[in-house]
């Protein structure tokens, strides 16, 4: 796994028809993010039908905003993690 810099945009859609977001996140080493820890759960939720964490925080460093979302995986229909890559 990289330890650079990665800038993300989460989007969340929901049963029904709703959307989260877009939520600006950052991720590195040094920051406290949990945008890869999102998708990598749902990844396994999609996979086992298990959830095993539900709060999540997304820090964006940029706008010194933390997003927090508490998710039930079972209303959530698709995750979308638009990352910018470094030069």
């Amino acid at each position: 796994m990289s330890d650079s810099l990665t800038n993300h945009e989460i989007t969340i859609c929901l049963a029904g028809g709703a959307v989260l977001g877009p939520f600006k996140a950052t991720w590195s080493k040094d920051i406290v993010s949990d945008v890869r820890e999102l998708t990598k759960d749902y990844d396994a939720f999609m996979r086992s039908g298990q959830q095993e964490r539900f709060k999540y925080h997304l820090h964006d460093q940029q706008q010194r905003i933390s997003h927090s979302l508490i998710l039930n995986f079972r209303d959530v229909t698709a995750i979308y993690d638009r990352v910018v890559l470094q030069e």
